[in-house]
Order: C-alpha cells, then sequence, then structure tokens
C-alpha cells in the first residue's frame, strides 16, 4: 500500500478580537476597503480562463438575530435568520420586524439582538509570489488561511496592527 506524501506546507494564524467589531456597516466597510485598497499587495491572476481581481469575497455568512419579549420583559421566544450578505441582512431585519404575525405567533414583541449578530466573509487572495491564500473576518476574529510564506502572515498582521476596529 502506497504512504501519503506531503505535497504542500500551508499554516494558518488567528487574531482574537479584543473588542468585537461594532455592527454591520463597519464590518462591511472592513472587508470592502481590503478589496478596494488592496493592502497585501494582491495580484489579478487567471482560474480556468478568467481573470481574477486580486481580492475577492469567496464565502459570506451574517446571522441577524431577534429576541421576542411578553409584557413583563421575559424572553419568550428568539429568531435567527441566517443570509449570504450584506443586503440580504438589512432585508431580512427589515422583514422579520415588520412580520407582525410572526410576533403574535411567538407571542411576544420583537427587538433587534445587534450584540448576537454574526457576520464572516472569507477573502481570497493571491499574493505575487503565485500563493492564493485566504483572510476570513468575523465580528470576533480574523483568520489567514492555506499560507506557506510568513511573509503573507507579517503583511496581514502589519494592516490589522493599523486597525482600530481590529483592537
Amino acid at each position: 500500500m502506497a504512504d501519503f506524501i506531503q505535497t504542500t506546507n500551508t499554516r494558518s494564524a488567528v487574531r482574537d478580537l479584543t473588542i468585537p467589531i461594532a455592527d454591520i456597516t463597519t464590518f462591511d466597510a472592513l472587508v470592502q476597503d481590503i478589496i478596494d485598497t488592496n493592502p497585501f499587495g494582491c495580484t489579478a491572476y487567471v482560474e480556468q480562463g478568467v481573470t481574477m481581481d486580486p481580492v475577492i469575497r469567496s464565502k459570506e455568512t451574517y446571522d441577524v438575530k431577534f429576541v421576542y419579549e411578553n409584557l413583563e420583559a421575559d424572553t419568550i421566544g428568539d429568531v435567527s435568520v441566517k443570509v449570504a450578505s450584506v443586503t440580504a441582512f438589512g432585508t431580512a431585519a427589515a422583514h422579520v420586524m415588520a412580520d407582525d404575525d410572526l410576533a403574535a405567533a411567538i407571542g411576544g414583541t420583537q427587538s433587534r439582538d445587534t450584540a448576537k449578530d454574526t457576520f464572516s466573509c472569507r477573502l481570497k487572495c493571491h499574493d505575487p509570489s503565485g500563493e492564493t491564500y485566504f483572510v476570513t473576518l468575523s465580528r470576533t476574529r480574523v483568520r489567514i488561511s492555506s499560507y506557506a510564506d510568513d511573509a503573507i502572515r507579517a503583511t496581514v498582521e502589519a494592516w490589522a496592527d493599523g486597525k482600530p476596529e481590529l483592537g
């Protein structure tokens, strides 16, 4: 029987944030800033005959939270809506807040539980060396994955050090 032979040596690194990112607007602005300004010095590349931007949104997940309370302010229910874009996050939040039939079925009054909202966006980045790696931002951490060159980690770390929202 043949043995497995290591073909690559990739790493991952995580920075846990001391203070969660405040809200979806701040989060999305941070992600879009990475795409627009390309602070990691990524380069465009060709994948399956298609020219790809240096940094792209690879996977997104946003979870908007609601709590339902009775007249005594006791929590009697909660709702979580998971969506795949910032736009859908806002739309879903508006729909659930306006859904009085759902509130009546649960038996309480709905309100947003913004402190429990979660956000995650994985960015696919192409290093000038040809290496492809991922930077995943969430409300509480930043993860770099699938990189081999420590210079990539150092570059992302230096960028994160300069972002107050990533304290």
